[in-house]
Formats: structure tokens, sequence, C-alpha cells
């Protein structure tokens, strides 16, 4: 599992260390990519080009990457993010024996996301705030812009790391119809969930989600999935203790007995999550734990030069 192109997960004890990582390692690689005009438009660096006042040159980065490159300072914006985390049971899949830090799950892999996305904002003086569900809503802040705010933020997120709790069962529609109700200005509003439900009507889901999208805040939905084994059930054929982590049901069975029909159900569910958040105009967008956070990144300056345009 990677952080960037650069870093490896070891440790999630410092959450601000490693998000300020994986952004500077995405800026850079921006650089050098088809993205370019996304990293000039967005990302507080561009390279140093010889004769320039070398006052702005941020000698940080060039420790690390024998690179000169600048420091941009944008004058004004009107970027408010709200950036809504699932922390039900099911986001602490795959769950491991072991209590150690060198393993990622569907909600630590939200976390850093989210971590790494605020220190982006910040970078550009955008505002942003952090809503946390599962049943019900348990954190919500406005959005602000402040270098405290920031770390607040992180201290809530990592208590949501280093906290799990089973049998805390998803009421995603109800908790985004209040998130909703509690944001009173334009904002883009980035979710990070598995979308699993407790309930068979996903109509109520999706009801929740057109709220968001009636109240004129732009939506992205980030799908949290490990894909291997929760889209394409990639489990040897022996017998295994399968265990709801939200409900505690067990079921004990031999995995090709189930793998068709399961993969059939899952790709209905998928494909009827992607279909009414195009209905609805709200971006989806597929985020394996396995792949790394490039997409996430570059799925927000997508949506943000959207805005901004």
């Amino acid at each position: 599992m990677k952080l960037s192109d650069n870093y490896d997960v070891r440790d999630l004890g410092n959450l601000e260390l490693l998000a300020r990582q994986v952004v500077e390692g995405f800026i850079i690689g921006l650089h050098k990519s088809p993205f370019h005009g996304f990293s000039v438009e967005f990302a507080e660096h561009r390279l140093y080009n010889p004769g320039e006042d070398t006052r702005n040159i941020d000698w940080k980065v060039y420790a690390r990457t024998d690179r000169l490159f600048t420091k941009r300072f944008e004058e004004e914006t009107n970027l408010r993010c709200q950036i809504v985390i699932d922390a039900s049971s099911s986001m602490y899949f795959p769950e491991v024996a072991t209590t150690g830090k060198d393993y990622i799950n569907k909600l630590r892999f939200s976390a850093l996301s989210a971590a790494a996305l605020m220190n982006l904002l910040q970078r550009q003086r955008d505002a942003f705030g952090l809503s946390v569900f599962d049943e019900d809503v348990h954190i919500h802040t406005r959005c602000k812009s402040s270098t405290s705010h920031y770390r607040l933020l992180l201290t809530y997120l990592d208590q949501i790391i280093n906290n799990p709790v089973r049998n805390k069962a998803t009421s995603a529609a109800r908790a985004l119809h209040q998130i909703a109700d509690s944001i009173h200005k334009r904002s883009m509003v980035i979710i990070f969930s598995d979308m699993f439900e407790q309930t068979e009507d996903t109509e109520q889901l999706f009801a929740a989600m057109q709220h968001l999208k009636h109240n004129k805040h732009e939506v992205v939905l980030f799908h949290v999935v490990d894909k291997s084994k929760e889209i394409n059930f990639e489990f040897e054929n022996r017998p295994y203790l399968f265990i709801d982590m939200e409900s505690g049901e067990k079921v004990r069975l031999q995995s090709n007995q189930v793998r068709d029909y399961y993969i059939q159900q899952m790709a209905k569910f998928k494909e009827e999550l992607r279909f009414k958040c195009l209905q609805y105009r709200i971006d989806f967008v597929e985020a394996d734990i396995n792949e790394g956070f490039r997409n996430i990144l570059q799925s927000f300056l997508v949506k943000r030069s959207k805005m901004r345009a």
C-alpha cells in the first residue's frame, strides 16, 4: 500500500506528517504528468526559474527532491469543503489480529485521504470542515482554514482510527440528511463511505444524496472498498467464517459456493449506485484502498477546477 509514488505506509501515528508527504509527493508528480495545468493553478509549488527571487524557494522540498521549487500564494479563495467520513464498523475492514499500525483498512485509508485533502485545502487558503457518522452524526465542524482548526480535525481523525468498535451499524441516509441541513453555504461535499447500509431500501440513501444536491452543494462520493475482497471476492477455495462487522452475524461456507452470486450482486449494487450518482450529478469515484491516494487528490483538483471555472 503506497501513500504516493514515493512513500510507503509504515506507521499511521503521525497524520500531519503523512498528509504532508502525500501532498508534496503528489504536487511534484503533477509537474511530470499530463495534469501539469492543475499543478500550476492549484499547487503551492512550481519549478524555480533561474533569475527569479530566491526568497520564495522551498528549501525543505529541495532537501527531499534535490530540485528547486518556489512557493505560490493565491490571493483569493472562495471554496468551502465539507469532508464526510463513514465510521461504521464495516469501514474497519479488513480487520487484522494485530493492533500494529503497518496495515491499511477502509477507515484508515479514508482518514489519511481526508488529512491529505485538508493539507491541500489549507495550502490554498480554502476552508474545510469534518463530519463523521455511523448510525448518527458524531462530529460536525464548520469550515475554517486556520492551522489550529486543521490540527483539531487531525485529532478527530486520529481518534476514529485508533478506536475501532464492532457492531456499529450504518445509517448513511439519515446522517447525510442531517449534514445537508447543517451546511448553510454552498460547498463542495466530499464523502468517504463504502455505502453499505443495513437496509434494503437504497432509495432512502439516494434521496439523502439528492438532498445535498438540492441544497446546491457539489458532491463527490469516494466509494471506499477493498476491491480484491469486497468486489472481486478473491478468496481461496476453502471454508471461511464470514462475520458481519456491523451486526455480528456469522456464516461458515466454502468461498466458491457463493462467489458467482456475490460478484453478481455487488456489480448490480455498484452499477445502481453509479447510475444514481450520474442522475443526480454527483461525482462517483471508486477508491480502492490498495491503489494509493493519487486518484483521490486528482479527482478533487478536477472538481475544484470545475467549480472555479
